[in-house]
């Protein structure tokens, strides 16, 4: 089930908000319970089996939890094996569900030997739950939280239905109070009920139509002229920002809806004006993560250079096989991890001006297409022919239709990527206009989304595999 489906739009959620605010049962611990419950047949929805699998993991992340915390009563070096035994245990999860299969088709490569029978399927959204179970152990052993007595409240934390399967990654020291005490109220209702109107038209009036345009350059079997291979490039930039941040807005739009406030999971990157700004900016939760629980467990900058330079290499390349099991996502780590050493030595960017902006975006661009193509060996043909390398020219009739037909959508995209809106509407906020037309073009947009979400079929999230 996913948020942009009419199942979600007209069933479950108007569903949830009815049992959760009706007038009968207010208490705080009925109303975790009906999140936990509707949670969970949000997963089983979709992942029938799986999502015993998650409830699986909920129990024994509670459990070690508990032996993990100071309040336990063990030693530190028995609270120690606890915590390592709670890493090894999800991480373990995580490469059986979601590496073994690429591990041992990569080994029966290198050794002759056929693996094929050896094929497991993807949880949704296991990286997401996963990370946010290691979350719940790290921040325990460190101190920042108290081991939940309450399973049920810990199932809450990690099933919680509007960042369940693509986030954004919740830290448990973030939502501890949330969940014993948070205060439901008609400013927040509407605020997050605005959030997730425009998330929805993020992903259903501009991710999918321009994903349409990505798909079919990428896909081509056919040579691509320089503008066409670009054209595709840029498509695909701007339909996962769409994709993945239209569903972070629904998911903080929707979290608000319940009296919970989660982070903010993208600031605008692609105005970035370096690689390391576009990770500041970029699916901010996951890269929080990396850096508090890998980095600066390492020594973060904090050591050699030499041993720096190997801090950055582990959490770059964690952070492309995070991704997926595929060697282009690796690729795509590594690319970052030596954009951002090679930031951080010369300081480069600093250094000239304006150009930084368009060498970011000329980096970003060409990560994504790393990201999108199936292979290395794709990935490398596509970027060659972007610089006209086994190209059909520099332009042809291809480019201009995608160009013409998708002009709105292009011109859109573009704006929407920049801070432009959030500025104007600060300047207009509080005022008589403002407060009548953002509700009349709110319910506007929810109307056309919905209208395009019944007519149309083609409704992919990009996030949903990872």
């Amino acid at each position: 089930m996913v948020f942009s489906s009419t199942v979600f739009l007209f069933l479950f959620l108007p569903i949830t908000l009815l049992a959760y605010y009706q007038p009968f049962f207010k208490s705080r611990t009925f109303r975790n319970r009906l999140l936990l419950f509707m949670s969970l047949f949000f997963y089983a929805w979709g992942e029938p089996i799986f999502v015993f699998l998650m409830v699986f993991s909920i129990i024994v992340g509670w459990f070690i939890g508990l032996h993990v915390g100071e309040i336990s009563g063990h030693s530190n070096a028995v609270r120690r094996k606890w915590f390592v035994t709670g890493v090894v245990f999800n991480v373990g999860l995580l490469f059986v569900f979601k590496y073994l299969t690429f591990t041992a088709h990569e080994l029966g490569l290198l050794l002759g030997r056929d693996f094929s029978f050896l094929s497991i399927s993807l949880p949704i959204g296991i990286s997401f739950f996963t990370f946010q179970i290691l979350s719940y152990i790290f921040d325990i052993y460190y101190g920042k939280a108290s081991p939940q007595k309450n399973m049920l409240n810990v199932g809450l934390y990690i099933a919680l239905f509007p960042q369940l399967i693509a986030g954004p990654i919740v830290r448990y020291d973030e939502i501890e109070k949330q969940i014993a005490a948070r205060n439901e109220n008609i400013h927040d209702f509407s605020d997050g009920m605005m959030r997730f109107i425009y998330g929805l038209a993020k992903k259903v009036l501009l991710a999918n139509f321009i994903a349409q345009i990505a798909d079919n350059i990428f896909d081509a079997n056919t040579s691509l002229s320089v503008a066409t291979a670009w054209l595709g490039a840029v498509a695909y930039t701007l339909q996962i920002y769409f994709d993945f941040s239209g569903y972070s807005d629904m998911a903080i739009g929707l979290g608000k809806m319940f009296g919970f406030h989660f982070t903010e999971n993208f600031n605008y990157p692609y105005i970035s004006r370096s690689a390391t700004e576009f990770w500041r900016r970029w699916h901010i939760s996951l890269g929080t993560w990396f850096r508090d629980y890998v980095y600066i467990p390492m020594g973060g900058n904090r050591v050699s250079k030499v041993r720096w330079i190997l801090n950055l290499f582990v959490v770059w390349t964690l952070t492309g096989l995070w991704h997926g099991a595929n060697w282009t996502f690796v690729l795509w780590g590594l690319f970052y991890f030596v954009l951002l050493m090679m930031e951080k030595i010369t300081n480069f960017p600093e250094k000239i001006g304006v150009l930084a902006h368009i060498y970011a975006l000329l980096a970003i661009i060409i990560g994504w297409t790393l990201f999108r193509s199936p292979d290395i060996n794709h990935a490398m043909n596509y970027i060659g022919t972007m610089i006209g390398v086994g190209s059909t020219g520099l332009f042809d009739s291809t480019a201009w239709y995608y160009i013409y037909n998708g002009r709105t959508v292009w011109i859109l995209g573009v704006i929407l990527s920049t801070p432009i809106v959030p500025m104007l509407k600060n300047r207009l906020n509080n005022t008589k206009a403002m407060n009548i037309c953002e509700p009349l073009l709110a319910t506007v947009i929810f109307l056309l989304s919905i209208v395009v979400t019944m007519s149309s079929t083609y409704n992919p999230f990009i996030y949903f595999n990872f």
